[in-house]
């Protein structure tokens, strides 16, 4: 089978509704892994702990920060941002409010995340899609957590290191 036809593996798990109460960790990519998101040939860590990030990686950290203000029940618990990618754990508190419109999902809030950081910069580089996983246990989300706090101080070793 050719590249055109061949069929994407579904990223989310089947019958699982992304709008109900809960975390969520999430990965969005870079397109082509490439390193946009921060400055310098090499993008180290600056303090040990962050990237110093361009101009492109500014207005992803604002539009993180914005998705509260336009998600009430939507917590951004902890992230970071890699030269090619981020990091989120995103919490969805109990919907609650006695409206009749439906309750944003997961996959909602990464589509226009993604949309107000491309119609700031002037065009679209991130990968299709992007990589979910619920958080099931306080282990796993102790253990997640742990995992983007630490990530820049492991970016040679990260997956998406080039």
């Amino acid at each position: 089978m050719d590249n055109e036809h061949r069929r994407r593996k579904p990223l989310r798990l089947k019958d699982y509704d992304y709008s109900q109460a809960g975390y969520y960790f999430i990965t969005i990519c870079v397109k082509n892994e490439e390193c946009i998101l921060c400055r310098g040939e090499h993008c180290s860590p600056e303090n040990n702990s962050k990237f110093e990030l361009s101009q492109i990686g500014e207005v992803v950290d604002t539009a993180i920060k914005n998705i509260e203000k336009y998600y009430p029940d939507i917590r951004v618990d902890n992230y970071t941002i890699m030269p090619n990618h981020i990091h989120m754990i995103i919490a969805i508190d109990s919907v609650d409010s006695g409206r009749t419109l439906f309750a944003p999902t997961i996959s909602r809030v990464i589509k226009q995340f993604k949309e107000y950081v491309t119609k700031q910069i002037g065009y679209s580089f991130w990968q299709k899609s992007y990589y979910d996983h619920v958080i099931r246990n306080k282990q796993s989300y102790e253990e997640i957590y742990e995992y983007i706090e630490t990530n820049p101080l492991k970016w040679e070793l990260d997956k998406y290191y080039t």
